[in-house]
């Protein structure tokens, strides 16, 4: 499945277990600037529920989207702030 979003930078968190997907998301989009959109590459399905739950509570991320590819969970966020 390919998406519609335009990666700015990708993040590899594939072997990584709650909480360290959300700690590292969160460190990477604040390295990027405002339309930025952070791939993030997971392999915990906690993953799901975690980065859209930080993505709801953080003011300035927006969650695009989620898709599961091949056991790998990838997660679109973009900066808005």
């Amino acid at each position: 499945m390919s998406t519609e979003y335009t990666v700015t930078e990708t993040l590899d968190v594939k072997g990584e277990s709650c909480p360290m997907p959300v700690v590292k998301t969160k460190g990477a989009i604040d390295d990027l600037s405002e339309g930025d959109v952070l791939e993030v590459l997971a392999t915990d399905s906690g993953s799901v529920s975690d980065i859209a739950g930080w993505a709801e509570a953080t003011d300035s991320v927006e969650l695009l989207g989620q898709e599961e590819d091949a056991d790998v969970f990838k997660h679109y966020v973009r900066r808005t702030a």
